[in-house]
C-alpha cells in the first residue's frame, strides 16, 4: 500500500511555525552579531606577534572550529553545569555556543582580510601619523571589509542552518517545533517536508544576495 501525502493539516499548526521561525530568527541574526563582534577583538588581536597572546587564541579557535557544533551544543549544556557547578539554561548555553562557534570562524575571516591589505597601505596610514587603532578604524578595515563581506554572506548561511540544532537541547526553533507536531500527528513526512521547504525560503534569497554581490565585486575589480 502507497502512503497517502496530505499536508492539510499543517494549517493547524501555523501559530507554531511562525514561532519556530521567529525563534530561528531571532538565534541566527543575535548570534552572528554577537559572532561579529567576538571574531573582530580576536582577528585583530591574532594581527600580534606575540607568543602569550596568539597561543591562547589559537587554541580557542581551533577547538570550536575542529569540533562539530552538536557536540559542543551537547557538552556545554550537560557537561558543563556538572563541571561548573551551576545550572545553565537551553537559551544561555545556545546563544553561548553559536556565537563562539560562529565568532572564531569570524576571527579568520577578519584575519585574513586585514592580512590581505597591501603593504603600501599600512605604510600610507603610518606615514599620516595615525595610530594602531586609529589607521585600522580610518585605512584598514575600511577596505578589508569589502574583501571580506563574501565569506562573511556564506558563513551566515551556514550560521543559519547550524541554528536548527538547537533544538536538540530543547530550544524552540522551526525544526523543534516541527518534533512537537511529529509528535502530535504521526506525520513526519509532511512535517519534516514543511519544515525543509521552510529553511530553503529563508536560505535561498541570501544565497541570490552573496551571488549577486560577489559579481558585483568581481566586475568592480
Amino acid at each position: 500500500m502507497g502512503y497517502e501525502w496530505s499536508f492539510g493539516f499543517l494549517w493547524r499548526y501555523e501559530a507554531l511555525f511562525i514561532r519556530g521561525i521567529e525563534v530561528t530568527l531571532a538565534y541566527t541574526f543575535g548570534t552572528i552579531i554577537l559572532g561579529l563582534i567576538f571574531g573582530l577583538v580576536v582577528g585583530v588581536l591574532r594581527l600580534s606577534k606575540s607568543w602569550l597572546v596568539n597561543a591562547p587564541l589559537v587554541a580557542l579557535i581551533e577547538v570550536f572550529r575542529c569540533m562539530p557544533l552538536l557536540v559542543l551544543m551537547v557538552w556545554f549544556y550537560y557537561a558543563l553545569p556538572v563541571i561548573l557547578g551551576i545550572q545553565i539554561p537551553a537559551t544561555i548555553a545556545a546563544t553561548a555556543v553559536l556565537s563562539l562557534y560562529s565568532g572564531a570562524f569570524f576571527a579568520e575571516i577578519f584575519r585574513g582580510g586585514i592580512v590581505s591589505i597591501e603593504q603600501g597601505q599600512w605604510d600610507a596610514a603610518r606615514a599620516l601619523g595615525l595610530r594602531r587603532w586609529a589607521m585600522m578604524r580610518v585605512v584598514i578595515l575600511p577596505q578589508a571589509v569589502r574583501r571580506m563581506l563574501p565569506p562573511f554572506i556564506n558563513q551566515s548561511i551556514i550560521h543559519l542552518k547550524n541554528t536548527s540544532l538547537v533544538s536538540t537541547i530543547a530550544v524552540p526553533d522551526l525544526l523543534y517545533q516541527g518534533q512537537l507536531i511529529t509528535s502530535d500527528t504521526y506525520r513526519p513526512l509532511e512535517t519534516y517536508t514543511a519544515v525543509a521547504v521552510i529553511y530553503f525560503l529563508l536560505l535561498f534569497p541570501a544565497t541570490l544576495l552573496a551571488q549577486a554581490y560577489e559579481r558585483r565585486l568581481n566586475k568592480g575589480r
